[in-house]
């Protein structure tokens, strides 16, 4: 958590500390809908590459919104899943999600 401050200005500064960026947002989308792989999440973030995601899950389990679940089995198996904190983000990426729809049909912006 070297990235966090102990004092902010404004809230919204700390919530782009702790989920801002180009893939975390994302992540935390696709874990809305239940625990996913490490390999699952590089398949649903086209693009990002081994390394970056691995950072960005770092980032999330560091600062407990998501958690990781390491099984003794070989090959490892490593699951990543939302904590009670991370699914208290949940309806704020439903209502960005939302908004971010609203303003690609006023925009003429295609979503899929």
């Amino acid at each position: 958590m070297s990235k966090l401050k102990s004092t902010y200005s404004c809230s919204l500064a700390l919530a782009m500390d702790l989920v801002g960026g180009k893939w975390k947002l994302i992540i935390l989308w696709h874990l809305t809908s239940g625990t996913k792989r490490f390999n699952e999440l590089q398949k649903l973030l086209n693009g990002i590459t081994q390394k970056m995601l691995t950072q960005q899950l770092r980032e999330l389990e560091e600062t407990a919104i998501i958690t990781r679940t390491v099984y003794p089995v070989v090959p490892p198996k490593v699951e990543y899943s939302l904590t009670e904190t991370g699914k208290e983000l949940i309806p704020a990426l439903l209502e960005l999600c939302s908004w971010s729809k609203d303003f690609a049909e006023k925009n003429d912006i295609s979503v899929q």
